[in-house]
C-alpha cells in the first residue's frame, strides 16, 4: 500500500499490521496521534485522511487513526493546515470537557469506532 497508518488503537493496528506500514503506540493520546502526524507532515507526507473524520468528538474517544502518504515530499500546506487547525480544535474540545475516563466496555466501543470509520476509508482505496 501506499499509505502508512498512524493510530493508538489496538484493533487498527491487529487488523492492519501485516497489510500496511503502522505507526502504533498505545500510549498516545488522541492529540499525540495528530502531533506525531503534524511531525511526518513537516518531514513531507501528506494526509491521506481527515485527522477529525467521524462524528465522536476529540474529547469524547481516546482512540485515533490517521492516514499518511508512504512517499515524501517537499512539505504540503494544505496537509499542515488542516492537521494544525485540527489540533487547535482538539485542544479547545479538551480544554472544555477533558476526555472521561471510561470503563473497558466503553473503550472497546470507541475502538470498534476508529476501526471502522479506517475500514471504511481502506475499503474504497483497494
Amino acid at each position: 500500500m501506499n499509505d502508512i497508518i498512524v493510530t493508538n488503537n489496538k484493533d487498527v493496528y491487529e487488523k492492519y499490521k501485516d497489510d500496511f506500514e503502522i505507526v502504533y503506540n498505545e500510549k498516545y493520546t488522541y492529540l499525540d496521534v495528530l502531533k506525531y502526524v503534524r511531525n511526518q507532515i513537516h518531514n513531507g507526507h501528506k494526509l491521506t485522511t481527515h485527522p477529525l473524520s467521524g462524528s465522536v468528538k476529540p474529547n469524547e474517544t481516546p482512540y485515533k487513526t490517521i492516514m499518511i502518504s508512504k512517499e515524501k515530499n517537499k512539505m504540503d500546506y494544505d496537509s499542515l493546515t488542516i492537521i494544525e487547525d485540527s489540533i487547535n480544535t482538539t485542544k479547545k474540545f479538551i480544554d472544555n470537557k477533558p476526555t472521561p475516563n471510561w470503563p473497558e466496555e466503553i473503550l472497546a466501543d470507541f475502538r470498534v469506532i476508529d476501526l471502522s470509520l479506517i475500514e471504511n476509508v481502506i475499503n474504497k482505496i483497494i
